[in-house]
């Protein structure tokens, strides 16, 4: 976290609404990226960044000042997003959720490309919707935020070799599932851990 983010918190801590302020229009986009990836919809994912930063507000006196600011924000959205997604049993991701807006395709790609995009969105948010609310949060977590499985833990409240072996059953189930309809599976699926 950069140093005046630190000087924000500090405020906020104190009650200064304006370095709340701060915070949350510094952590506005990865906290709605992950909530949209969580949920699948954009008035979803809105109504539960409120709710991440309206927690977040009340629960600033808990925060540990030793710990990343950002994982403990996450992890407060992934349960949110965790909770809403058991009530409404939704099993929507796409791909698109999934490409950081700067790394997103030429936004006036050719008829073929836009093809294999559409046809890969389709083929990833099938894939997705398949895994259980958890696992499709360590994977939105782990390779969307590159996010470390201590953190994971943290943030889904799991030990580490939880993470570690949910996340290695995930990959397999991904992998699986592409090999099956689209033959040979992406180099993700291969993926080792320490």
């Amino acid at each position: 976290m950069v140093e005046i983010q630190k000087e924000w918190l500090l405020s906020a801590r104190k009650g200064d609404p304006d370095a709340f302020g701060r915070i949350v229009e510094a952590f506005q986009k990865p906290v709605y990226n992950l909530c949209f990836r969580m949920l699948g919809n954009s008035e979803d994912a809105e109504d539960a960044a409120q709710e991440t930063f309206w927690r977040a507000f009340q629960g600033l006196s808990r925060y540990d000042p030793k710990r990343s600011f950002g994982t403990w924000l996450l992890s407060i959205a992934a349960h949110y997003c965790i909770d809403r997604l058991r009530k409404k049993r939704l099993n929507l991701l796409s791909l698109e959720s999934l490409l950081p807006e700067d790394d997103a395709p030429d936004p006036a790609p050719g008829p073929e490309n836009q093809t294999d995009q559409k046809q890969g969105q389709a083929a990833v948010q099938e894939l997705l919707a398949n895994l259980g609310k958890e696992e499709r949060a360590m994977i939105v977590m782990r390779y969307w935020y590159d996010m470390s499985y201590e953190e994971i833990g943290r943030a889904l409240s799991c030990s580490i070799s939880a993470v570690k072996s949910r996340l290695h059953r995930a990959r397999q189930t991904l992998a699986q599932r592409w090999t099956t309809v689209h033959g040979p599976a992406p180099a993700w699926a291969g993926e080792r851990h320490e």
